[in-house]
């Protein structure tokens, strides 16, 4: 799914659920699973690619853009102010 239909299929959800047509617990699925959807096709210039992260609970599942698994790693540590004591591991979506 590239960018735009991303976008298109979230204002189809928000147009939706501003007429009434679906709760918020719904609406939050949907625009859920297009941005999942949407990291899983991902495919970025300069060879960024997606890459889900596994290991403690608290990295367990974040989503990170990176060009390489090492700087994935990384950036799952930084955005968790973690140190090395962080047990994380990545794997590339898609």
């Amino acid at each position: 799914m590239d960018r735009i239909s991303a976008l298109r299929n979230i204002e189809d959800a928000l147009r939706t659920f501003e007429r009434g047509e679906v709760d918020l617990a719904t609406t939050e699925r949907q625009v859920v699973n297009v941005l999942r959807t949407y990291a899983t096709d991902f495919e970025g210039e300069d060879e960024l690619a997606a890459y889900r992260a596994d290991g403690d609970e608290r990295a367990e599942g974040l989503v990170v853009v990176a060009t390489s698994p090492e700087e994935a790693e990384a950036r799952v540590r930084d955005l968790l102010d973690a140190d090395d004591d962080l047990h994380v591991t990545v794997d590339r979506l898609g």
